[in-house]
């Protein structure tokens, strides 16, 4: 890890209504994966992450949050489409964290092992609904570069509408971001309970 995590009472106050904001949204967002540290560890209520990341450059930071915020709060995608993308996102870019993070997910959300080992793989599985075959092939084009084919896209619009086949793309661009974040920053990956 490249940056320390900083503890509550080290915060600035630049930084602490960021950290609160933070960690209001991640408690009610993001609770399948551990993302502040445990009480007894020397950092405890240290927000971990690409969160850690965000904090030490709040104007920055805060923007980024913003469009998270604005991404999970607002999303209007079924949640298996939003998982598949970002792991197909975090995969490409082998982002320890964010793979630790939205396994604990899909998990959660009953997504079968084989499923997550074959997104994980950079292949495509192939009992994918519909919605999930282009939420795949979006992130798929996308994180490989070049223009979205336009047979891709139109097919998202049909499906999903324009605000949906927006969401789409932002999302990969958000986790892109977010997977730079953490390889950037070599952010490390808690141990599984």
């Amino acid at each position: 890890m490249r940056l320390p995590l900083i503890k509550p009472a080290d915060l600035t106050d630049v930084q602490k209504p960021l950290y609160e904001d933070m960690k209001k949204g991640i408690g009610s967002n993001f609770n399948a994966f551990l993302t502040v540290a445990p009480e007894g560890a020397p950092e405890a209520g240290a927000l971990m992450g690409p969160w850690n990341p965000w904090l030490h450059e709040p104007r920055i930071g805060g923007a980024v949050w913003e469009l998270t915020k604005a991404m999970t709060m607002e999303a209007n995608l079924p949640d298996p489409v939003r998982q598949i993308v970002i792991l197909v996102t975090g995969a490409h870019f082998n982002a320890a964290y964010e793979i630790y993070a939205h396994v604990a997910v899909a998990e959660k959300e009953k997504m079968s092992p084989e499923r997550i080992a074959t997104l994980l793989s950079g292949s495509r599985p192939g009992d994918l609904s519909k919605e999930e075959g282009i939420g795949y092939d979006i992130a798929f084009a996308l994180v490989n570069g070049g223009v979205l084919p336009e047979p891709i896209y139109r097919l998202a619009v049909a499906t999903f509408g324009q605000h949906g086949a927006n969401e789409l793309i932002y999302l990969v661009g958000l986790y892109c971001l977010v997977s730079m974040t953490l390889n950037g920053f070599n952010v490390p990956v808690p141990e599984r309970e």
